[in-house]
Formats: C-alpha cells, sequence, structure tokens
C-alpha cells in the first residue's frame, strides 16, 4: 500500500487525466485499437514505476512469436505481476483474471479495454466457457495471459502447482505456449516497502504444437512450471 500512495503521489498531476483517458477508453473500447490501448497501458505503468521506485528488468523477449495468437503461461506471485509483462512485453495482450476481480477499479477498465476475461474456477460450466471464447480469441490473432496456478503463491519466488486446465485453450487452438518466469514480482506492492526494487521477467521458449500435441494437459501444466522453476531458481537473488 505505501508504493501505491507513493506511485499516486509522485504522479499527482498526472494521475487524473490519465483515469479520465482510461474511463473513457474502456467504456468505448472499440474505437481504439490494441495498440493504441496497448500504448495506454505502457505509460501507466511507465509512470508508476518511476514514482514507485520498481525497475523491470526483461530477459528472452525474442523468445516471444512474432505473430500474434499465442498464450502466456507465467508465475503468479503478487498483484504487479500484470504490470510487469505489459511494461516488458512489446505485443498487446489480454488477461484472463479471477471472477472475484471483476468490479475492482482499474482492473475493471484495464479488462475492458483489453477485451479480458474473467473465470470461476468453481463453476465448470462458465470455466467451459471462458476457455472456448478464449480459445476463439487467440485463432484470431489475439494473445492471451493465463495464470495457471490460479492464484498468487504469496509464497514469495516460490512456485505453486500449475493446473492442467489451465492450458485447454492453447491445446484447443494449437497456438504457442510461451512460459513466463517472474521473479521479486510480489515485492513492488505484497511488501511494505517503498525502496527500489527491481522485478525481473524472464520470457523463456514457447512450446509449439509439435512439441506438445501428445502431451496431456497436466503433463504441459507440470512441463511449463518446470521450466519457470528452473529460470527462478538460477536468477532469483536471495
Amino acid at each position: 500500500m505505501k508504493r501505491i500512495l507513493l506511485m499516486v503521489f509522485r504522479n499527482i498531476l498526472r494521475v487524473i487525466p490519465m483515469w479520465i483517458k482510461l474511463c473513457y477508453m474502456a467504456a468505448h473500447p472499440d474505437k481504439y485499437t490494441d495498440e493504441e490501448h496497448n500504448k495506454l497501458f505502457k505509460y501507466i505503468v511507465e509512470r508508476a514505476n518511476i514514482g514507485g521506485n520498481v525497475t523491470i528488468k526483461a530477459y528472452g523477449q525474442e523468445n516471444i512469436p512474432k505473430e500474434n495468437g499465442f498464450m502466456f503461461f507465467p508465475n503468479h506471485q503478487g498483484m504487479y505481476d500484470v504490470l510487469a509483462i505489459i511494461d516488458s512485453c512489446p505485443n498487446p495482450l489480454s488477461v484472463v483474471y479471477k471472477i472475484e476481480l471483476k468490479d475492482v477499479p482499474f482492473i475493471k477498465q484495464i479488462a475492458s479495454c483489453m477485451k479480458a476475461f474473467f473465470i470461476d474456477r468453481d463453476d465448470v460450466r462458465q470455466s467451459m466457457k471462458v476457455i472456448v471464447a478464449v480459445a476463439d480469441e487467440v485463432k484470431k490473432g489475439r494473445n492471451y495471459l493465463i495464470f495457471p496456478e490460479g492464484t498468487r503463491s504469496k509464497n514469495g519466488n516460490n512456485v505453486g502447482e500449475f493446473k492442467g486446465g489451465s492450458f485447454k485453450a492453447a491445446t484447443k487452438t494449437k497456438c504457442p505456449i510461451v512460459p513466463v518466469a517472474l521473479i521479486d514480482s510480489f515485492k513492488p506492492f505484497d511488501t511494505n516497502t517503498t525502496k527500489p526494487v527491481d522485478v525481473q521477467v524472464h520470457y523463456l521458449k514457447p512450446l509449439y504444437y509439435e512439441e506438445y500435441k501428445d502431451m496431456k494437459t497436466n503433463e504441459i501444466a507440470e512441463e511449463v512450471r518446470r521450466r519457470i522453476v528452473e529460470v527462478i531458481e538460477k536468477n532469483k537473488v536471495d
């Protein structure tokens, strides 16, 4: 909370204009291109990072597929995760959020702009509808991000279990699966400090359909998790 307040205070003259613009774009999402939405998101995150003493260190951006229509699968550390990926990813993307965040200010507006989906993992029918909808959007060339842990680990750089069901949309579309390793992404918003912090975002080599076509979704989940854990263990700062 301290860092969020610092971000707002140091950008006090920009907050209201940015909020008004974000709300307008969220109310009229089809008036703007994905690139225009993404440009605003990146500007907001850039100003927040500067104000909040956060530095994003991105690695492996060359591993992001050149053609759109792929899916990111990162570990989930905290509220800052999506912002770190928006800041470091050159491509517009959308997110599958948990249903509990549907009416949270800022997330609600961002979700509207990027045509995000909200999934209720306790409702099998609703979850399947979301998976089908995401698959349809990926086929059209939109990029999506899903947290296969389902919820943030709340355990620092330790990674929780990856759920196989999170990968169903990818297998339906036969799209590239891009593992993303987040390191220290919990520190900006989930620690009570305003000291400078570095957040690492590692884009790993994607799994293409030919590589995972004979794997079950739980096997894909295990392999993606294994690759992410390997990178975190190698690069985390104790």
